[in-house]
């Protein structure tokens, strides 16, 4: 599968993945699909803009870690676009330390997880949330990281 995946970092935080190691996590979470070609668009963004997003597409107030818009196109027309991940870096940071977690590996399972969510799984009861961690938890070990959930 070809994989185009544009990354916007509109944050100055340094420890940031470079967009190759983006693209090595993609396609590990793209695997199993059936599309010749997929494109993505990633951006990595400071707490206001992640607060901005979350109240207004979650109605939730607060900055959140990773947030995924599906790309709805009209009935008829094929595109190879996905979606688009928006990742807040001070929150996987944060996170990372109070997991006691490496930041590359939080920042691959944010990746992971905002894609997974474009594919259409979710985590809304436990039967779905056990399926998406079961196959983030896989790509993950794939990738070389411990299981995010265990």
């Amino acid at each position: 599968m070809r994989l185009k995946l544009n990354v916007e970092y509109v944050t100055d935080l340094a420890g940031a993945p470079s967009k190759r190691m983006f693209v090595k996590w993609a396609h590990a979470s793209l695997k199993g699909m059936r599309r010749a070609s997929v494109t993505l668009g990633l951006r990595v963004v400071d707490k206001a803009e992640s607060a901005a997003l979350n109240k207004r597409y979650r109605r939730k107030n607060g900055p959140t870690n990773v947030l995924s818009f599906s790309f709805e196109y009209p009935p008829g027309v094929r595109t190879d676009i996905l979606g688009d991940v928006v990742v807040c870096a001070s929150i996987v940071k944060r996170e990372a330390a109070v997991l006691e977690r490496p930041e590359r590996a939080h920042w691959a399972h944010m990746l992971v997880h905002g894609i997974m969510h474009l594919r259409g799984y979710d985590h809304e009861n436990q039967k779905e949330a056990a399926i998406m961690e079961a196959k983030e938890a896989g790509i993950l070990r794939g990738l070389g990281f411990r299981d995010p959930y265990a």
